[in-house]
């Protein structure tokens, strides 16, 4: 339990896991807008 509190507490693994939700972000959203594309085109 003491290390959890360490990760949760460092600004390095705050800002990596920011990091890595955004490219997520950032990735399904241009997932979302390939496949609606795709299911558009006559």
């Amino acid at each position: 339990m003491n290390n959890l509190q360490f990760l949760l507490a460092d600004p390095i693994v705050l800002f990596s896991a920011g990091g890595l939700a955004i490219l997520l972000a950032i990735g399904g959203f241009y997932v979302h807008l390939f496949l609606t594309k795709m299911n558009n085109h006559e």
